[in-house]
């Protein structure tokens, strides 16, 4: 991986769309990408720590990106794009991931994002979350 700085960080989030802040997972890492590589031990101590912690600044003050615990209840960065989708599947995750510390589902959802997830059906919704989906929990059927 090539490494990435603020502008670029932004937009390495908006290309995977759902990036876990530093942790391994299903989904990209920022602070690898930043890195340039896998980091053994904590980043903050990684010669690139600074510019790991400048990139995470910076994606999370976009105003493009959720900030929640919803893979593996690690940090995990959703682009805007794909928040429709996280909308239309919000009751298959657990209520801890959307308890953010700022403001809690749906309370952080813009109207537009409610309505484009309005016009998405599941199976939609379903393929653009992608690897996250096997985090959630189908909803029971209707009886």
């Amino acid at each position: 991986m090539a490494r990435l700085d603020r502008r670029e960080a932004l937009a390495f989030v908006e290309k995977h769309g759902v990036v876990l802040q530093a942790a391994r997972g299903p989904v990209p890492s920022l602070a690898e990408a930043v890195a340039g590589g896998p980091i053994r031990g904590s980043w903050w101590g990684h010669p690139r720590g600074r510019e790991i912690f400048l990139a995470a600044e910076a994606v999370v003050e976009s105003g493009d990106v959720l900030v929640c615990k919803l893979v593996e209840g690690k940090v995990t960065y959703v682009h805007r794009r794909l928040w429709p989708a996280l909308v239309r599947l919000a009751s298959r995750f657990g209520r801890a991931r959307h308890q953010p510390h700022r403001l809690a589902f749906p309370r952080w959802v813009p109207p537009e994002v409610v309505r484009a997830a309005g016009r998405l059906s599941v199976t939609e919704a379903e393929a653009q979350l992608g690897p996250v989906m096997t985090l959630a929990r189908p909803r029971p059927a209707k009886r």
